[in-house]
């Protein structure tokens, strides 16, 4: 039997204001550190940081990134950071601020310690990075040889971060449950291209309990500017345990089914982890859930605010065409094998159809 592989950051460290203390996190990595961030999150938290910096006797440099992530950006950041004698990338911010990083430090060959600020995906814990083309298209999944050595999460940053993010957060992370358990079924590969780990089933599978019960909640009261009591524990899920979920348990039809509809004219917009919601209802129905069970499902979607049609994503009007040119972008993907059974571009049209029928 083909070797299981689980794989992690090195340390995660979640609460509030805990940026404040990423000297010492620096410090343990090298004493020399490429701060990577847009210039709001340097206006806001910059101080902190070099105070903290200090405090622990490191040299921080900083280099500004924002927009997109293209193969002429990471030679750009590459050149930039020529300059600078550093042992370790700190990067903060969103997703692609975060993936940035992960091309500096794939470079440069020297750690990564990831701080994000909003929690729209699950990537600060993930050795995986995205690269786009200059048309803003996927263009390819790179992957590091190791994941972060430290995964800093300031609640009190993701708290004041607006509840898209979040929402988009919990459509990555909800599907993570039920692609795990494809993979495992079906004999596939995790992110490792190794058999896929239990233990990382058994975190999807809890990641997929917490949204359930808490991310209602937690949703409402960050609208009025509180914090529910649950609110941690779903950062936790969100960030790290959807994070691991995929990583070592795999992935399967939801994620890949972003290929597809990042090409569809208005849902290529829509944030990741929308489409990933409204592809996890497409792997439900090709799975022949229960009709009860995608009522429950159709419920909670619309409770949290998760996309039920095409339309949500801005895709109106699309064609059985449209239909065809997601599902063989789909069938392309390197986890749409990990599934139950084999798939035709015909299934996944059907099971689309279904989607669109359910919610009218």
């Amino acid at each position: 039997m083909t070797a299981l592989t689980f794989g992690s950051p090195g340390r995660y460290i979640q609460g509030d204001g805990v940026v404040g203390d990423i000297g010492q996190y620096i410090r343990a990595c090298s004493p020399r550190a490429l701060i990577l961030c847009d210039s709001f999150v340097r206006e806001q938290f910059g101080s902190r940081i070099v105070a903290s910096c200090a405090a622990h006797d490191v040299t921080a440099h900083w280099l500004e990134f924002s927009g997109e992530l293209t193969q002429r950006k990471v030679a750009e950041l590459a050149q930039a950071a020529q300059s600078f004698d550093f042992g370790v990338v700190v990067a903060i911010g969103g997703g692609k601020t975060l993936d940035a990083g992960k091309a500096l430090v794939d470079a440069a060959g020297c750690a990564l310690i990831t701080v994000p600020t909003i929690a729209s995906n699950d990537s600060p814990t993930s050795k995986n990075y995205v690269l786009y083309d200059d048309d803003h298209q996927l263009a390819a999944v790179k992957h590091l040889p190791r994941s972060a050595a430290y995964v800093v999460v300031d609640t009190a940053l993701i708290a004041q971060a607006p509840t898209h993010f979040l929402l988009a957060g919990i459509g990555d992370a909800i599907s993570k449950y039920f692609e795990a358990e494809q993979c495992l079924q079906s004999g596939g590969k995790n992110m490792f291209a190794a058999r896929p780990s239990f233990s990382a089933y058994v975190l999807a599978r809890e990641c997929f309990s917490i949204i359930r019960s808490d991310a209602a909640p937690v949703l409402d009261d960050l609208k009025l500017g509180r914090t529910h009591p649950a609110f941690d524990r779903l950062i936790e899920a969100v960030i790290l345990m959807s994070g691991l979920g995929f990583e070592s348990g795999g992935l399967s039809i939801a994620h890949s089914m972003t290929r597809g509809l990042s090409r569809l004219a208005g849902a290529a917009h829509a944030p990741h982890g929308l489409q990933v919601a409204y592809a996890l209802l497409v792997q439900l129905h090709l799975e022949h859930r229960a009709p009860d069970f995608m009522r429950d499902m159709i419920r909670l979607y619309e409770r949290l605010g998760l996309p039920t049609r095409l339309s949500d994503l801005g895709a109106s009007g699309a064609t059985r065409e449209h239909y065809e040119t997601v599902a063989r972008l789909t069938l392309e993907a390197p986890y749409a094998g990990n599934f139950e059974h084999s798939l035709s571009i015909a299934d996944i049209v059907s099971a689309m159809e279904k989607v669109e029928r359910a919610a009218a």
